[in-house]
């Protein structure tokens, strides 16, 4: 039979009201008090009940963990790290899957049957309507792996994707390439759009280079090699910027068993810097995106909103850098 917090008052000899107050949070009670409850607790195995709290503190603590591409192993590191630092924060994480959800009013009335103090949207590909959809609710809201932008509507946090591209330009450039091609994931996700732009900002000043460009479905490793292998049909380029490092992997499977070589035909570079991406059997040359302060920086901000649900909403920006392995050519 589980321990009551009847049991518990009676053991610390205090009122159960007392017993409440010392596993409330900022509830009024004296430090004596508090380790006595606490002693009398840990003697009886005594566990406060998350749910009885929140119906007096107004407070679940509960935080939506909202994301759509969980095809993506990039991902795994990514909600390992968000519910771990959630938890870390005495907050209690709720995964929502919202692959194929394209109405964003329907996933805002789905989190508010649930209760949850704020929401995480974890996504490249959706749309911003999303979290802004959970702003206008008046739910706090912070939006990571997002756009960037000088004057963002919510809270922000991720990378410059547009830099991000100019970045795999310039890398392929400085390696003697001369015909280059940007490979991307789905063509209305603002990541690919941007990465997209960064890429051909370089090239459009370089009229010597010849490129193309060509989108997968998904950000995934079977879109990547689809893509790949009808590449492959025509005339490839010397070198794919591949607009994530799943995508970069199901290019490498098409090359592979195409009869081709990496980087001896065909160069690739990726983003993300995911552990596969180290692996010998891959050995990837990638952008890395530093995953593990975004999962920080976010789950500070949505800390702080918690306590302050009208802090204006700012962008944090965390640069990247290229991790130099084995699918390109070594500088010339």
């Amino acid at each position: 039979m589980a321990i009551t917090l009847k049991e518990v008052a009676e053991r610390a000899g205090v009122s159960r009201s007392a017993v409440s107050r010392a596993f409330t949070d900022g509830a009024s009670v004296s430090e004596k008090m508090r380790r006595k409850v606490e002693k009398a607790a840990k003697e009886l195995g005594y566990s406060p009940n998350a749910l009885a709290s929140s119906l007096t503190t107004g407070r679940t603590k509960l935080i939506g963990l909202v994301s759509n591409n969980f095809h993506n192993p990039i991902f795994l590191q990514v909600f390992d790290l968000f519910t771990r630092g959630l938890q870390d924060r005495g907050l209690r994480p709720l995964l929502v899957n919202l692959t194929d959800e394209t109405d964003p009013d329907a996933s805002v009335r789905m989190l508010r049957q649930y209760s949850v103090d704020g929401v995480v949207v974890a996504s490249s590909t959706l749309l911003p309507d999303f979290a802004r959809a959970f702003r206008d609710a008046g739910v706090p809201v912070v939006h990571s792996f997002g756009r960037s932008s000088s004057a963002p509507q919510v809270h922000v946090v991720g990378i410059d994707n547009v830099e991000c591209g100019r970045m795999a330009a310039r890398t392929l450039i400085a390696r003697g390439y001369r015909k280059l091609a940007f490979l991307g994931g789905p063509e209305n996700a603002t990541s690919t759009q941007d990465r997209f732009a960064g890429f051909f900002e370089v090239l459009k000043t370089m009229p010597e280079i010849d490129s193309s460009s060509s989108f997968a479905e998904a950000y995934s490793f079977d879109a990547g090699r689809t893509e790949m292998l009808r590449l492959l049909k025509s005339d490839p380029a010397e070198a794919y910027f591949c607009g994530d490092d799943v995508l970069s992997i199901g290019v490498l499977s098409a090359i592979k068993d195409s009869h081709l070589n990496v980087p001896g035909d065909i160069g690739i570079i990726g983003l993300n810097d995911m552990e596969m991406a180290r692996w010998q059997n891959i050995n990837l040359t990638t952008i890395h995106q530093p995953i593990q302060q975004i999962v920080t920086s976010s789950i500070e901000l949505m800390v702080a909103m918690l306590d302050e649900p009208d802090r204006y909403p700012e962008a944090r920006i965390f640069p990247c850098s290229v991790v130099e392995r084995g699918t390109l050519r070594p500088l010339i």
